[in-house]
């Protein structure tokens, strides 16, 4: 992907690039609109080749009148369209303007309330586009459940009607697409939370937008790749030593929560770290080092216990299993008063939320929705209306680095950049995904990486390997698997 191609921005921002490329290469929104056209077109023809019945659905907007020149151009080819409206015909240029071509080639127009659609092998939503900014009502809103009880694939012209592009946030019923296809640079919404499930498969036409349109536009957030995890980690030096690669120290696990710091010291250790420490509850360290000989265990029964095993490390991930005992918050505070770079993950996040402790100096965060709520003070529905807001106020109320996991996880600096993570998969819906990540985190933080760099690199090396892991299906992954994979992904 080029520079453009991971930039993600708002909605408004894109309508000014537009704008800017207009003004620069002397085209109108109709010459816009006939690119995009065509590019869907071709995309139809790659993606479902067998088709022969296209029902497009239409809006009133100018993501109609983007379907209505793919129907013009899929009927040109010998295709059979049905072009159903949404409502009243598009008036304003270039939308009109498709219109009236649709009208001129002999192409007739269905007027629909929502009814039931008529067969087809492939519906193009052109319904609503990135224009939404409320719940839909009426016509539209019942044209989108027409959508979705229709069996045929839907394949959506810049995002999925019902979608808000800014947020990734549906405010009632959205169209569940197969493909959508994204015209002239990625809106930001369409990569997190359940704009995951409802864009399907992501694509991006730039619509040949010059690159100079986009010189004024500052991105919202930037994309990973796998190529940024190539670039953060270069090969190691042939004389390197463990003393070089870092010491990270795992706090936590509880009475009956012995497995969350076996999975992150686990992880830690698969992504580099030189040495890893635990301190835990006495009764995990046989099983601890039954499982895992590399790392070492050692029974803490209070705050004190803990400072010898501090002052060795370089980096602290707290919270695995820690529970909120007075035993895990003796270990929370002594670990907080360190001054040592820490990654804070699980109930060291709940006695965050309740105000039990206090964090300072060098953080990394890493809520789940519901952590993030709590340390919010808001519902999780609240977060995840608009997770770019939620992570950015985390980061600036904590001074930190923060990771709200989820789909399409996003890592906020401390400034407020914010970085999305395209990859994973629904088979880290499991118990102990969690704890693995902040294991990965603290090992890059450990071997050198600023905090920053850590997470966002710590968050797609996870996510990489997750998906190497589930080749052989979602449904059962397990922490230990992605582990497992973790070596192969950290030596690209």
């Amino acid at each position: 992907m080029t520079g453009i191609e991971t930039n993600l921005y708002r909605v408004a921002d894109v309508r000014l690039i537009e704008a800017q490329a207009k003004h620069l290469t002397g085209q109108d929104a109709w010459s816009l609109m006939q690119r995009a056209g065509a590019a869907a077109f071709a995309m139809l023809r790659e993606r479902w080749p067998e088709a022969r019945r296209i029902l497009v659905v239409c809006g009133t907007g100018n993501n109609g009148g983007d379907g209505y020149v793919v129907a013009l151009l899929a009927r040109n080819h010998g295709l059979t369209v049905t072009l159903v409206q949404g409502g009243a015909l598009p008036t304003r240029d270039p939308a009109a303007q498709a219109v009236v071509q649709w009208h001129d080639a002999g192409g007739a127009v269905i007027t629909s309330a929502g009814e039931d659609l008529p067969g087809a092998d492939l519906i193009i939503d052109a319904l609503l586009g990135i224009g939404l900014d409320r719940a839909p009502e009426g016509v539209t809103a019942a044209m989108i459940a027409a959508i979705n009880r229709h069996p045929a694939p839907v394949f959506a012209l810049d995002a999925p009607s019902g979608l808000n592009a800014d947020t990734g946030h549906p405010p009632a019923d959205c169209v569940q697409a197969e493909r959508t296809l994204s015209f002239i640079a990625w809106k930001r919404g369409l990569w997190t939370g359940a704009a995951v499930q409802f864009c399907g498969e992501l694509y991006l036409a730039t619509l040949s937008v010059p690159a100079m349109a986009f010189a004024e536009v500052l991105a919202d957030a930037h994309l990973m790749t796998a190529a940024d995890v190539t670039t953060a980690l270069p090969r190691r030096a042939r004389d390197i030593h463990k003393g070089r690669t870092g010491h990270a120290l795992v706090v936590g696990s509880d009475h009956g929560f012995g497995g969350a710091v076996l999975i992150a010291a686990a992880a830690a250790a698969r992504a580099g770290a030189g040495l890893v420490s635990v301190a835990t509850r006495i009764e995990h360290v046989s099983a601890l080092l039954a499982q895992r000989p590399e790392v070492m265990a050692r029974a803490i029964t209070c705050g004190d216990d803990l400072q010898r095993s501090i002052e060795r490390a370089d980096v602290i991930a707290l919270g695995p299993g820690l529970g909120q005992s007075d035993w895990s918050l003796q270990l929370a505070q002594t670990a907080c008063a360190s001054g040592k770079p820490m990654v804070v993950d699980a109930d060291a996040l709940n006695l965050l939320a309740a105000g039990r402790i206090e964090l300072h100096g060098t953080l990394v965060l890493t809520p789940h929705p519901g952590e993030a709520a709590r340390m919010l003070g808001v519902d999780v529905a609240t977060v995840e209306r608009d997770r770019f807001a939620a992570v950015r106020e985390l980061a600036h109320r904590h001074r930190a680095v923060v990771v709200l996991k989820g789909a399409g996880s996003l890592i906020a600096d401390r400034d407020g950049t914010v970085s999305l993570c395209p990859f994973g998969n629904p088979g880290m819906a499991s118990g102990g995904m969690g704890d693995a990540l902040t294991g990965v985190i603290a090992a890059l933080i450990a071997q050198g990486l600023a905090t920053a760099e850590a997470a966002r690199i710590g968050v797609v090396v996870h996510a990489l390997a997750a998906d190497r892991a589930a080749r052989d299906g979602e449904r059962g992954l397990l922490a230990s698997d992605v582990i497992a994979a973790l070596r192969a992904i950290m030596n690209p």
